[in-house]
């Protein structure tokens, strides 16, 4: 006897996001990404179909990061002093997106200065054809003073500006509009934080097509059950009808599993940890996949490694529509 498997009908859908334009649309991407678009809960093919799979970021930085674990340090070598070459390496290593995170200091260790981030964005566009994710360092009053300059210069690529945040969302959604640019929100883990800050982007006229949301997470062992808990609601809610909640989701487990003792620390640590590299790998793969089950539409990660095994678990999710 067939049994019947029971299927929610839902009222509402995730809105869909497109990342990057091409030549004809004003920018210079080689192809553009487009994430959301569901309307049911993750992978749930027998009630609807997946219409955009997960998409992967590789994250670089435009001034050489000696504070990340010496695992990553290793594995890109000479690389992680040039943005370009990082980028182009991150392309080759199957990224579907750059994420290039500007910090508080330039290539000489200066403060950095909206002349440096504006010539490392570009740089990096000439050096990949993948769509940009484009970050400050996450101080308000500096994500100001060099994000302007780089929406500026970067008009009609469509890359994503971030962070914007409640101190700082008026000036990045006002430079992101006068120059068709989309916005990255991120809030603290709470559904209500996430929901307010759309509230507010959207009151300045900000489309919700060219909104993607933060809801931050924190690592696999390090919280992320309670980052879990928050990316589900936020697919409920916005399935059941929520305008604020119907936004892709990107989520960042690369510098959450990268900054934990176990990714930064090889020696003195028990040998029940395991081999360090495959023991940081592990943990940046695990932590992405459990947020795509999540609801996550896009992740960024640090080690390419990281990308083949999370790029062959979506495979092998998306395959199970077909089945």
């Amino acid at each position: 006897m067939p049994v019947e498997v029971p299927k929610d009908s839902w009222p509402g859908s995730v809105n869909t996001v497109t990342l990057g334009a091409t030549s004809d649309q004003g920018g210079s991407r080689s192809a553009t990404v487009t994430i959301g678009g569901e309307q049911s809960l993750p992978f749930m093919h027998f009630e609807n179909p997946t219409p955009h799979r997960p998409v992967i970021a590789m994250e670089i930085t435009a001034a050489h990061p000696a504070d990340w674990s010496p695992v990553l340090l290793e594995m890109w070598g000479n690389t992680a002093a040039d943005p370009a070459a990082w980028a182009g390496a991150c392309e080759e290593a199957g990224a579907d997106l750059v994420m290039l995170q500007l910090g508080l200091k330039g290539a000489d260790g200066e403060p950095i200065t909206a002349d440096f981030a504006v010539d490392a964005v570009k740089k990096v566009l000439e050096a990949t054809g993948l769509p940009l994710v484009v970050l400050g360092p996450g101080q308000s009053e500096v994500d100001n003073e060099i994000l302007v300059p780089v929406a500026d210069a970067t008009k009609g690529e469509r890359i994503v500006l971030g962070l914007c945040e409640e101190g700082n969302y008026r000036t990045i959604v006002a430079a992101a509009l006068a120059n068709d640019h989309l916005v990255l929100g991120r809030t603290p883990m709470d559904v209500n934080l996430a929901k307010q800050l759309n509230i507010l982007m959207t009151d300045m006229g900000l489309p919700l097509d060219r909104i993607v949301m933060d809801p931050t997470t924190g690592a696999l062992g390090y919280g992320i059950e309670y980052g879990y808990s928050v990316m589900e609601r936020l697919r409920l809610a916005a399935l059941q009808g929520d305008a604020m909640t119907q936004l892709p989701i990107l989520v960042n487990p690369g510098v959450e599993t990268w900054k934990t003792k176990e990714s930064k620390i090889g020696e003195g640590v028990p040998d029940e940890w395991g081999e360090w590299v495959e023991r940081g790998v592990n943990w940046e793969a695990l932590t992405a996949v459990s947020l795509i089950e999540a609801g996550a539409d896009a992740v960024v990660l640090r080690h390419p490694e990281s990308l083949k095994r999370v790029r062959t678990v979506i495979d092998e999710l998306m395959a199970s529509e077909t089945v």
